[in-house]
């Protein structure tokens, strides 16, 4: 079955390859995604795949299904084709759309056998609103049975962790006056916002040391002259668990309204992209996937232990199902992600070719699971203890 598998993803690979390179040389911002949303629910459509555009009324999200007619799992593949701003797509998200949907074809030459639904959900924006929230939010994974998908990197990594996160807006309003004429006539905004980074920094020595807290003053005044009455810090909070991470968005709370109160102005707050929660890897299944590296050639010394890289909205989806990220290398050279250096390689024929055989250990990994009632058991034991 696994050689159909592979058979069947290297019979599409010239197609695949030309989608990613597309995607990748016309990259689009989170829910502007407009060209690499016609070209991926198109593609699936031609693989016979029924698919639903707008799911939720986001304009560029869509879930693709194939069903096979009988009883069994369901697999879910994440795609994610949203650009960095400035940057293109230094994170491969050209890559990873293709990876899952590579799988997704690949897992269908072989479904009527084991039996189950493959689902491929399009999910917009990963890098700022991401669609996996809303998409967790209303309920759209709670019959999933497994969730997967890779990211393109400089070496392999083990599914790992990843930290929750919420991204909070404080807005600070004073009152103007001239600075040198009548200064004591106004409330200083920027005086506020200046409080809250020196009191967040006094934080940072009671916090755990997973805990990251990092902002940026986005509007800080108009004029040197002018006692500036509207300031703006906008900063990212996240810790290694929801929990965590909820206490100190209260601190910080607390922070910006000492802030406020010493400065005389007043504070609004906002959340300014969606929050995401941790990533629970599924060590069973984890397991599964690099199993399926080892047959395909991987050397077990090539392949680290999962580490933590930032906030992921998949979070939110390995708390309703198990899930699992792991990392692949598709560059030669030592690049991290969003850098330009890291953009141009995964456009080379060496990413390419590592996302074709990548679609192949994902949807040789679904297989498994599909074809094993028992470890499936595991990996839903797991995931409900864990949770």
């Amino acid at each position: 079955m696994k050689t159909t598998i592979n058979q069947t993803i290297d019979q599409h690979a010239d197609r695949f390859k030309a989608i990613s390179s597309f995607i990748g040389a016309n990259p689009e911002l989170g829910h502007e995604e407009f060209l690499a949303f016609a070209r991926l629910t198109e593609e699936l459509e031609h693989h016979g795949f029924q698919v639903e555009r707008g799911v939720l009324d986001i304009p560029t999200a869509f879930l693709a299904t194939y069903d096979s007619g009988k009883p069994g799992p369901v697999v879910a593949f994440l795609a994610e084709y949203d650009a960095l701003a400035e940057l293109g797509h230094a994170c491969g998200h050209h890559l990873i759309c293709m990876m899952s949907i590579g799988a997704a074809v690949g897992l269908k030459a072989v479904i009527a056998e084991t039996g189950g639904v493959i689902r491929v959900y399009g999910t917009p924006a990963e890098e700022t609103k991401g669609a996996k929230v809303p998409m967790a939010a209303a309920g759209m994974f709670h019959d999933v049975d497994i969730a997967l998908m890779a990211h393109p990197y400089y070496t392999y990594e083990k599914s790992g962790e990843s930290l929750a996160m919420d991204a909070i807006q404080y807005e600070f309003f004073g009152r103007p006056a001239h600075a040198a004429a009548q200064p004591y006539e106004g409330i200083n905004a920027l005086d506020a916002v200046l409080q809250l980074f020196n009191s967040i920094n006094a934080l940072r020595q009671q916090v755990k040391s997973d805990a990251r807290i990092h902002g940026i003053i986005s509007e800080g005044g108009k004029a040197p002259n002018i006692i500036p009455d509207y300031a703006v810090a906008q900063f990212y909070i996240r810790s290694a668990t929801r929990a965590y991470t909820n206490e100190l968005v209260e601190k910080v709370l607390r922070c910006a309204e000492g802030a406020a109160l010493q400065t005389g102005c007043t504070l609004r707050t906002s959340n300014y992209e969606f929050s995401y929660d941790e990533l629970r890897t599924n060590e069973t299944f984890s397991e599964v996937f690099t199993a399926n590296l080892y047959a395909m050639g991987v050397q077990p010394n090539e392949i680290e232990i999962g580490k933590d890289h930032g906030s992921l909205d998949l979070g939110n989806v390995s708390i309703q199902c198990p899930t699992i990220h792991p990392f692949v290398k598709i560059i030669d050279e030592k690049h991290n992600l969003h850098t330009k250096e890291f953009r141009d390689l995964a456009m080379q024929e060496r990413a390419l070719d590592s996302m074709i055989f990548t679609a192949k250990v994902l949807a040789q990994t679904a297989y498994d699971v599909l074809s094993d009632a028992a470890l499936l058991e595991r990996i839903k034991a797991e995931f409900k203890a864990k949770i």
